[in-house]
């Protein structure tokens, strides 16, 4: 009867462990964020993704920043760079299988790591907003995350959404 529920409950932890967004933050300290209002995204701007994916993803971020106050316009106080790259992660886990022996206090050894399941896809998506007037970077945001190639258009829609989600919930950074 327990079985059932502790196979459960692994493939639970196994799908949500492989959904998560990792995220990594850099900006110029000295920015006054509250100086950025508008926006506009780089005119030769090369994301990497596919004109659907890139689509999804400039809607979702275009809803985010209107909600934090911002405004897409022709004369941005800032410009948004977007950049993606899609790689191979290593295998999710390793079984060791060990051999070893002693003769007169002289060891040896032998250790063979076996890979099981199949490798994972990630993404990285990068965002950087620089100065409009200046031409410098103010702020990065830089995610990482489970990505699936054969994934139906809602799943890539809602994956997109987390990863733009998690990488603006500290966005603009709070003064200290």
């Amino acid at each position: 009867m327990v079985r059932p529920y502790i196979f459960i409950a692994t493939l639970l932890v196994l799908t949500v462990s492989c959904s998560s967004v990792r995220v990594n933050y850099d900006y110029d300290g000295a920015t006054d964020f509250s100086n950025y209002v508008t926006y506009d995204y780089f005119i030769d701007m090369e994301t990497g993704l596919s004109q659907l994916d890139e689509k999804r993803l400039l809607r979702v971020l275009d809803s985010t920043l209107q909600s934090k106050g911002h405004l897409l316009s022709g004369e941005p106080d800032f410009l948004i760079n977007i950049m993606s790259q899609e790689y191979q992660g290593g295998s999710q886990s390793n079984v060791g299988v060990g051999i070893g022996g002693t003769n007169r206090n002289v060891g040896g050894g032998l250790s063979i790591g076996i890979p099981v399941g199949n490798t994972s896809w990630e993404r990285r998506i990068q965002f950087d907003f620089v100065d409009a007037q200046k031409n410098v970077l103010f702020w990065q945001g830089v995610s990482q995350s489970g990505f699936r190639e054969n994934a139906s258009p809602l799943v890539r829609e809602e994956q997109l959404r987390k990863v733009v989600e998690k990488v603006f919930s500290k966005y603009p950074p709070k003064a200290k």
